[in-house]
């Protein structure tokens, strides 16, 4: 993956967290750590948006670890 397309999935991701967010009303890192937990949403209609959210907040965190090795790469 280039390094274009790693900040262009980060700003993309950020974009698609920040809607969940305000729908949601809590933060992606907070709701993460309630969906690895084994929480369950009020809603059975909110389960597509909970397995969306959490894969795009786990490949976000992906993209982020794969910045730096891009950066570093480039530099080399």
């Amino acid at each position: 993956m280039t390094l274009q397309e790693i900040i262009a999935d980060i700003h993309a991701l950020n974009e698609d967290l920040e809607a969940y967010e305000r729908k949601y009303g809590v933060l992606s890192e907070t709701f993460y750590e309630s969906y690895t937990s084994g929480e369950e949403p009020e809603d059975d209609t909110w389960m597509p948006d909970w397995a969306d959210w959490a894969g795009a907040y786990k490949i976000l965190f992906r993209r982020r670890e794969q910045y730096p090795r891009a950066i570093q790469a480039l530099r080399e």
